[in-house]
């Protein structure tokens, strides 16, 4: 099956990109948890467009709704970040006088389960994907977290050709035993 071929409408209902794209996609998230793990801030802000939107809201349980009338409770924003707001975020970072990064802390990044799909506009495309989030810091601070991100990125003319212009946030965690969030997502 030529897979490069394909149009989005002619593939398997559980395929909604061509296996080129979706390996395309897939290798521009792996560099993207690539510079977020070697501090390589400043390129992963090159990542991403003017308007993104990064974003995470506390998680409740389930058993505090009510199923019967679809009643959420009300959620806090953990972040909702700019561009800007994520550039002043790093030149902190950076100045070497954020407290809560020294020493700065080691993370490695994971996705998995990776599902792409067209997005509303022409170039644009939508993401879910899983991941986990391992983070240590000192000698004995560690944090694992885990949950799953919606993410849309557009086709840019860079190297990479491809800008995060959304990240949504969901972590599984309803309660952060970490001292801070100062890491990224």
């Amino acid at each position: 099956m030529n897979t490069v071929a394909e149009t989005p409408a002619s593939l398997p209902p559980l395929l909604a990109v061509p296996l080129e794209l979706h390996h395309e996609i897939t290798q521009f998230l792996y560099h993207e948890a690539e510079l977020l793990d070697d501090w390589e801030f400043r390129d992963w802000l090159a990542l991403l467009s003017e308007d993104i939107e990064y974003t995470m809201r506390t998680t409740v349980n389930a058993q505090t709704r009510d199923r019967r009338r679809s009643v959420q409770p009300p959620t806090t924003w953990v972040f909702n970040d700019s561009k800007q707001q994520l550039e002043r975020r790093i030149a902190r970072l950076e100045t070497g006088m954020a407290w809560a990064e020294e020493p700065p802390s080691r993370t490695r990044h994971s996705v998995a389960n990776v599902r792409i799909r067209p997005g509303e506009q022409a170039g644009e495309y939508d993401i879910r994907l899983n991941f986990i989030l391992y983070r240590t810091q000192k000698e004995r601070d560690e944090t694992l977290y885990a949950g799953m991100r919606q993410d849309r990125i557009r086709q840019v003319d860079t190297p990479l050709g491809w800008h995060i212009c959304r990240r949504h946030i969901t972590l599984d965690q309803v309660v952060y035993t970490s001292h801070n969030l100062s890491i990224l997502f």
